[in-house]
């Protein structure tokens, strides 16, 4: 379920709140009771083993076509 992170504008503390996407909207009452709260833009955070992408072999050098055109 996302986590989407709020900050109240009465006392300015910020809190999480795990919600369906479609309620993502909703307004989220702050801990302390305050009603006065907004939504703060957040980064993706994924998680997952961490493994890159290999890089292409193939002699010809690389760059972003494969060396041909990036002299």
């Amino acid at each position: 379920m996302p986590r989407y992170d709020f900050r109240c504008r009465a006392c300015g503390d910020t809190f999480e709140v795990n919600r369906p996407m479609a309620a993502a909207g909703d307004p989220a009452p702050c801990p302390s009771g305050h009603d006065d709260t907004v939504k703060l833009l957040t980064t993706v955070g994924l998680s997952g083993r961490g493994d890159a992408i290999p890089a292409p072999s193939g002699g010809g050098g690389g760059g972003c076509c494969g060396g041909g055109c990036c002299s």
